[in-house]
């Protein structure tokens, strides 16, 4: 996944360029993921210096070193940022062009919500998996 996507909010306030390579998507089945977007949350990441945002995003801390980024005019999630990390996360719905993004597996699948399957024979992880969710992007 390399070149430049561009993406943003659904009213456009927002609006972000990635250079470059993008991980694969992953999907987080936790409960603040489920309770931020109303069902799990598919996202890609890449590293901060190839992402240029346009707007201001607003943030919420949903736990400590972990914040949220989202439109404050449509509401729109956007970015799920640990601020110690080399790279951001990106919701891969936000994506104005996905061809060629793909679902590479699942985390904290423990907390799935009881009113769907994960079925697709993708990687699952009761929690949290490193070798997952910090793959390089390619």
């Amino acid at each position: 996944m390399s070149g430049t996507r561009t993406g943003g909010c659904l009213c456009g306030a927002v609006t972000y360029t990635v250079a470059g390579p993008m991980r694969p998507v992953i999907a987080c089945h936790c409960q603040q993921c489920r309770k931020t977007s109303g069902h799990h949350v598919a996202a890609t990441a890449a590293p901060r210096e190839a992402i240029t945002v346009s707007g201001q995003p607003q943030w919420f801390t949903s736990t400590p070193g972990v914040r949220r980024g989202f439109c404050g005019t449509c509401g729109s999630n956007l970015f799920w940022d640990t601020q110690s990390s080399a790279s951001l996360s990106i919701f891969a719905g936000t994506l104005d062009d996905a061809d060629g993004i793909a679902l590479a597996g699942h985390i904290y699948t423990d907390d799935k919500g009881a009113y769907y399957e994960i079925n697709d024979g993708l990687p699952c992880a009761g929690g949290y998996d490193p070798d997952l969710t910090t793959q390089v992007p390619r």
